[in-house]
């Protein structure tokens, strides 16, 4: 069933509009205003909240290097089937992206014709403001959350102008290399009062300098790396194996995927940061340390958007004998994204009504590298994620 919405609008402007996760988004929304009663996927779909906007009360903006239309990108990417295609093209083709900021020294081989080519970034944090601003006036939204959805940047060096906002606001004046697209959108978001989720690896908002903005003008900012697949299984299963006493003595994760974002991931510092956000759940559910825990990423064009994932787990058992399990998971990458990616923002919206800025740790369930607020390591354990979101939910307010 799906939940009683509020008549709340709310406008979605998505930093990656043409691609896959985002037009599959577009597109669901679109097929539920029209009827449907297929909900499968929408983990929030049956939890009436007040306050949060119903799925067809949402619209959507945004940003992409590539200025097709939805329908055309979706078509392309060709996770729809041909009769969801049809049935949302007309919808779908008056939606076309904004010109977006870009960087080629943070995301390799991905570049576009639809580029703002701004002189310094501040031009471009003005522009992305302008862009906000506009949406929220057409769009007659009542309220308005930014979702990076783009291409994973690599992550810059430790650098100290990201340490604080002091810092950070004389890097911008300066054009400082170490600050990114992703950090140019989420600082414009934050400065526009504008909530933002970072479904992607990418250094946004849960630098430092970002994270103190976010507290200081009370906007609420969560991250990082949607929780898909196979890291899903990871932190449902781990929880498992650590309740029944099985010693995980090495877990080999490799993916197969050959959409644009694993195209993305043939560049070795976007790579990384991939690898950074999944490779980081084991030890704090495990409370140890597994040293042969690794975890391999491939791009394999012929997939498309139908990713594998595979996983060999060892573990060690009574009197110490050995076992093994095996995980195959065979999914549509697009397909686990797009509904957490539409969850989040309504999560994200009802927070600023209800006067949560900062870090909202209650959605640490849709991402790999969940942020917090106060330093401390964060909550990886599926059941133990999905009751702090349902605890902040039900909360009394």
């Amino acid at each position: 069933m799906l939940a009683t919405g509020t008549g709340r609008r709310l406008g979605v402007a998505v930093v990656g509009l043409g691609g896959a996760v985002a037009t599959t988004a577009v597109a669901g929304i679109e097929v539920i205003r029209r009827g449907a009663n297929r909900l499968e996927g929408l983990p929030l779909a049956d939890v009436s909240v007040p306050g949060m906007a119903d799925y067809r009360d949402m619209v959507f903006g945004g940003w992409d290097l590539d200025a097709s239309d939805l329908s055309s990108a979706a078509s392309h990417h060709r996770v729809l089937n041909d009769t969801q295609i049809k049935e949302t093209q007309d919808a779908l083709s008056a939606i076309k992206p904004w010109p977006a900021v870009g960087s080629g020294a943070f995301c390799r081989g991905v570049d576009g014709a639809n580029k703002f080519e701004a002189p310094g970034h501040r031009a471009a944090v003005e522009a992305i403001a302008a862009d906000l601003k506009r949406f929220r006036e057409t769009s007659g939204a009542d309220g308005i959350v930014m979702i990076n959805l783009a291409s994973t940047e690599r992550t810059p060096g430790d650098d100290a102008a990201l340490n604080s906002l002091d810092a950070f606001e004389r890097a911008l004046d300066r054009d400082d290399p170490s600050i990114g697209p992703a950090m140019l959108y989420a600082y414009a978001a934050i400065e526009s009062g504008v909530p933002y989720g970072n479904f992607t690896p990418s250094l946004a908002a849960d630098a430092p300098a970002l994270k103190e903005f976010a507290k200081s003008r009370n906007v609420p900012v969560a991250g990082k790396d949607g929780k898909t697949g196979q890291t899903m299984m990871k932190t449902v299963l781990a929880p498992a194996l650590r309740a029944r006493a099985l010693h995980v003595d090495g877990w080999f994760s490799t993916n197969i995927l050959g959409n644009r974002d694993g195209e993305a991931l043939r560049d070795p510092g976007s790579l990384q940061s991939k690898l950074d956000t999944k490779g980081s759940v084991l030890d704090s559910i495990l409370g140890y340390h597994v040293e042969d825990h690794l975890v391999d990423i491939r791009y394999y064009r012929p997939r498309g958007d139908d990713k594998e994932a595979w996983d060999n787990i060892d573990v060690s058992g009574f009197l110490g004998h050995k076992m093994q399990i095996k995980v195959n998971f065979l999914c549509k990458d697009s397909v686990l994204a797009a509904p957490l990616a539409l969850e989040i923002a309504r999560v994200l919206d009802l927070a600023q009504q209800r006067g949560d800025g900062g870090v909202q740790e209650q959605l640490s369930i849709f991402f790999k590298a969940p942020m917090v607020a106060n330093g401390h390591a964060p909550e990886h354990a599926f059941h133990v994620q999905e009751r702090m979101l349902m605890d902040w939910l039900g909360a009394p307010q």
